[in-house]
């Protein structure tokens, strides 16, 4: 499959799903389309016709507020039918705008604050060494749910315990919701912190498909790996791109075909 044209529909389907809902989280679902196309069509081992199959890889958005790119990757993968994209943040519908597993196939756990999905996804992977599976896990984190207290505590615990499955993928885009992290709290040595709870780390360009699929795949025996992403919130449209604005902002229909027009799809 081609991650590019993968990356370029799941932008697509995010604009178009979030568009005239109220739903907001344009920015943080944008900066993170590439890393889940590669992901997903390159580097997991999934299972669509059997999706809770026990030796499968996992993944936990553990930035839960980005769900609706999560949505849109298993709709574009085959784990439910696209037509449901269009109930996302509707009443009754199983497609919540912070990302849900209730009634949607291929979601590994229910995320939304900020610092849980990575604690689960550490248990999930000594789980998983314990039972001798050869499953992986998956688990992203935006650069703001850094400053959790949690995200360190679980990566103590997973240097501690060798957890060579257990893969960390920070979107590290340098921005959160009320400003520029620099300023709200210092992040930027990002690499070198991973590195001192014992993480073997790579840094890449989050949008480069090349760099993210080697470094997706490397592996180390007995150490977890950290898998630093240097993005643009808002990805691939220009008036979203490093606007703060566009973490909460609500997509009117216009902004929505003016920014797939960038994109080159249809709406």
């Amino acid at each position: 499959m081609d991650s590019r044209k993968l990356a370029q529909n799941l932008r697509i389907d995010i604009l178009n799903m979030i568009e005239g809902t109220g739903a907001s989280h344009v920015g943080p679902n944008l900066s993170i389309s590439d890393i889940l196309a590669v992901l997903y069509s390159k580097v997991m081992n999934i299972n669509v016709k059997n999706p809770t199959d026990p030796n499968r890889d996992q993944f936990i958005l553990s930035k839960g507020h980005a769900g609706a790119s999560v949505y849109a990757i298993l709709a574009e993968m085959g784990f439910f039918s696209k037509e449901k994209l269009k109930e996302y943040y509707k009443n009754g519908s199983s497609l919540s705008g912070h990302v849900s597993h209730t009634g949607n196939p291929g979601v590994d756990f229910s995320t939304g604050s900020l610092g849980l999905g990575i604690t689960v996804a550490v248990g999930k992977a000594l789980a998983a060494k314990m039972n001798k599976r050869k499953t992986r896990i998956f688990t992203l984190v935006g650069n703001g749910e850094c400053n959790e207290g949690s995200v360190w505590e679980a990566a103590m615990f997973a240097a501690h315990n060798r957890l060579d499955n257990f893969i960390v993928i920070v979107d590290d885009n340098k921005m959160q919701a009320m400003g520029d992290s620099k300023e709200i709290l210092d992040m930027s040595n990002m690499a070198d912190k991973w590195a001192a709870f014992g993480f073997k780390t790579i840094v890449v360009d989050g949008h480069n498909h090349e760099e993210l699929e080697m470094a997706l795949k490397t592996y180390e025996k007995n150490k977890p790996l950290a898998v630093i992403c240097n993005t643009i919130k808002g990805k691939g449209v220009s008036f979203i791109e490093n606007n703060i604005a566009w973490h909460y902002s609500k997509l009117s229909a216009e902004d929505r075909d003016r920014a797939i027009a960038e994109i080159g799809g249809n709406k």
